[in-house]
Formats: structure tokens, sequence, C-alpha cells
């Protein structure tokens, strides 16, 4: 397993970041696999696969991809780690940005051997993996990074809760599967046998993406980055058809704010999986709360909603 080694300093001062470049590689492998993990990504994947798949035919792009996406590691250059509150232009430029021969070195060690001739003397590796994830962020991510920033921005709040309540061990451990504290200063990271690292004293950052991947990047000595994929009932929720004699009972967006609530959700979490505004979940909760169809409990330092037992038998015989 691989581990890092992180001091008290270090794991106080980490804190979640948003990437759009993150979001977007983690993107790229999606459209690389071509499997989806949930109905709506497979709903995405439809949309955007065919001109992806087009784009890369190319055939030095098609290894360049092949290459840097290794079955255990992928090339360093392709993911640098955020410094958060960057557009994705700030970030992609340092891929861009990167030595040739670093690149070639770093697609070596993603494959675990030598380069495809074609790879060997290009000195226009960078370039085009920057072009290539400039496409993917402006064709397949940026149309929905609105709703995909506020489900990132849901995801971390949760986890701020689930830090609160039970302290980074209880946090780390529900990031991602591979990733737990150890003990005695110890982050495993990932289930791969690679060397421990000692972090003590640089920045540790935590970052949501929502397709279902999750990588680790660093930049030596004093930045380091987990990705990890968002929970899972935010990327794949899709809102449900409210029942048509609910939404005439309560009007169709507030029977939809109730009909989420199967499991507790924060205020920010159903802004995100409903695209309404914060005042509109805002009044639909005051009036749910009034009727007592919901009922709401502090997690840490945020609030969650779920439903009554009296929502409960609206909602089941409404689907009935």
């Amino acid at each position: 397993m691989g581990w890092w080694q992180v001091n008290a300093d270090t794991l106080a001062g980490s804190r979640f970041v948003l990437s759009p470049l993150a979001e977007t590689f983690a993107s790229l492998r999606t459209l690389h696999v071509g499997v989806a993990a949930h109905p709506g990504e497979h709903a995405w994947l439809r949309a955007h696969l065919p001109a992806y798949r087009r784009l890369a035919a190319d055939p030095v792009t098609a290894l360049l991809i092949r290459s840097g996406i290794g079955k255990s590691w992928t090339a360093d250059f392709l993911t640098p780690p955020p410094y958060g509150d960057e557009a994705f232009e700030e970030e992609v430029a340092r891929v861009r940005e990167v030595a040739p021969d670093a690149a070639r070195a770093h697609l070596a060690v993603s494959l675990r051997g030598p380069l495809p001739d074609p790879l060997v003397d290009r000195d226009d590796l960078p370039r085009r993996a920057a072009e290539l994830l400039t496409h993917v962020w402006e064709e397949a991510v940026r149309p929905y990074w609105d709703r995909r920033r506020r489900i990132l921005e849901a995801d971390v709040v949760a986890r701020t809760a689930h830090l609160s309540q039970g302290g980074w061990a209880a946090a780390l451990d529900a990031l991602r599967p591979g990733t737990r504290w150890l003990g005695e200063n110890r982050l495993q990271v990932n289930l791969h046998e690679y060397p421990p690292r000692e972090i003590s004293g640089a920045q540790l950052l935590f970052v949501p993406v929502t397709p279902q991947v999750g990588w680790v990047c660093w930049k030596e000595p004093d930045r380091y980055a987990v990705v990890y994929p968002c929970a899972g009932a935010l990327a794949g929720v899709r809102p449900e058809a409210v029942p048509e004699s609910l939404g005439a009972l309560l009007g169709p967006a507030r029977a939809g704010v109730l009909v989420l609530l199967d499991s507790p959700m924060s205020t920010s979490q159903l802004v995100a999986v409903t695209g309404q505004g914060l005042g509109s979940v805002g009044r639909h909760l005051r009036v749910l709360l009034d009727a007592r169809l919901v009922e709401r409990r502090r997690a840490g330092r945020s609030v969650l909603y779920s439903r009554t037992a009296a929502g409960e038998v609206l909602v089941t015989a409404q689907r009935e």
C-alpha cells in the first residue's frame, strides 16, 4: 500500500479545494474508458464520446492517452496539484509548460517501460496534452461546470460535517477506497505498493471530482493532493419525477425537494441536485418544516434535512 507520513501541522493545515483541471482530467479518463458509473454519466458519455473518439483517433494523441493513463499510475505532468481558486486556463498552463524531456520521463514511469517509438523524440507532448485537456474542458465539462461545481461544493460540506463528527480518521477513511488513516501520523493514499513519502511541512489538499475516479499528485517538496470521487449519492442523483398528485398538492418544485430527501441532505446539496436557487430551496424547506413534513438536525457546521414520518407516508403513498 502507498502511504504518506503526515505530521499534525500538515494535517491541521490541509484543506478541500475545487479544481477545473482535475474535473477535466477525470472526465478525460471516463471518456477514455468509455464506461459510465451511473445513469447521468451514461447520458453525458453518449453525448460526448463520438467527438472524443474522433479527436483521439489521431495516432500520436492516441498513444499519448494510452501511455499517460496507466493501469496503476498516471503520468505526473498530466495532473499537476491545484492551488485552489484558479481558472482552468491557469491550471492547464502548467501542463503546457512542462519540459518535453520531463513529460517523456513521466510517460515512461506510467508505462513501466520504454516509450512507443512515435513518442520517443517528440517535443510537443506537453502542448498536445494541454490542447487535449482544453478540448475536453471546452466541449464536455464547461457546459456543465456550474452544476458540477455546486455538487462538488455540496460534497465538501458533507465531508466537513463528517470531519467535525468523527475527526480526521473518520473523514479520511470515508474519502475513497484505499484511503484511510493508519495511525502514527500515516495516511494511506492507495492500495499500490509504492514507497512511503515524508510530506510533513508540505501543503496537503483534498480535491473532489464528480466522475467516480481518483488519484494522488504532487509538486515536490511542498504540495500534495488526494483527488477523490465525490459522494456517489450526489454525483449520480437525477431528480426523480414528482408524482403529479403530489406536485398539485405542494407545487412541483417544493414536492421535488421533499421527494429527494430519501436520505438527509444539506441546503447546498439540494441546491446542487435540483438546480434551484438557494433562496428558493430555503423557502421550500421552511414551508415543509412548518407543515412537519421534514425535520432538521445539525451535523457540525452543516444542517441536514430529512423527511419526518408524516413526510414519508405522504411521499410513499403518492409513489404507489
